[in-house]
């Protein structure tokens, strides 16, 4: 008796398996979907973060700068002398007193964020016009009030020019933290360097361009709901 079987057809392999292992396959972006949505959220709170922290730091740097004309030097000197260590060396250097967590990115991030915030800042401060001022400690306005109400809002535009560049670079630096394992997409595109894995390499990449271009739109966006009186002179 003579068995006659019916082979099924075999299964295409996957776009992204180690046969094919095509750069752009959509059933990459399904079946990994949350482990990228993982890595966009952390690459987005760890860029958030560090600015934060960055322009915290930045803003008491500029008000001695501009307060006290002698440290102006030193502390431009200190900042920009951070931002030439390369992150490589950086990162590794905060390990031993923040370990391999999140808060080394964030700090070494913020460090470099220095560099531009602390001169957006100290330029936007510089660029207010002298009669605006003496008008407005003619109106009796104190030192904090006048920063408060008329210096910062008029020196916002420089300031955000900076946070926007700041923020664009820290996008890019932000993938480095894969050193320590908290570097968002930049988790994803060390692992597909290192296995070879074009799905994912490319994925994590355009998504870092994306990520950085909307994050610079809405910066833009939120300088003109800040800023309603400048719409006139752009336009």
């Amino acid at each position: 008796m003579t068995a006659i079987a019916s082979a099924a057809p075999a299964a295409e392999p996957s776009c992204y398996s180690r046969l094919t292992n095509e750069w752009v396959c959509s059933a990459y972006w399904t079946d990994r979907r949350e482990e990228i949505l993982d890595a966009l959220v952390q690459h987005v709170a760890i860029t958030a973060v560090a600015v934060v922290v960055g322009l915290a730091l930045a803003f008491p740097l500029a008000l001695l700068a501009r307060r006290f004309p002698w440290l102006e030097s030193s502390i431009m000197a200190l900042s920009t002398g951070l931002y030439t260590i390369p992150s490589l060396a950086l990162f590794p250097l905060l390990v031993p007193f923040t370990g391999l967590t999140a808060t080394t990115v964030v700090i070494g991030l913020a460090l470099y964020a220095l560099t531009i915030l602390v001169r957006a800042l100290l330029e936007g401060l510089r660029s207010v016009p002298a009669d605006t001022r003496e008008a407005a400690q003619g109106l009796g306005y104190g030192s904090a009030r006048l920063l408060v109400r008329v210096e910062l809002p008029l020196a916002l535009p420089v300031v955000m020019a900076g946070l926007r560049v700041a923020t664009v670079s820290t996008v890019a630096l932000t993938t480095v933290g894969s050193l320590v394992a908290y570097g968002g997409l930049g988790n994803l595109i060390k692992d597909g360097v290192t296995s070879n894995f074009r799905a994912e390499l490319l994925t994590a990449a355009v998504l870092c361009v994306v990520l950085a271009i909307a994050l610079d739109v809405l910066l833009v966006l939120a300088e003109r709901l800040m800023t309603p009186w400048a719409r006139g002179a752009r336009s």
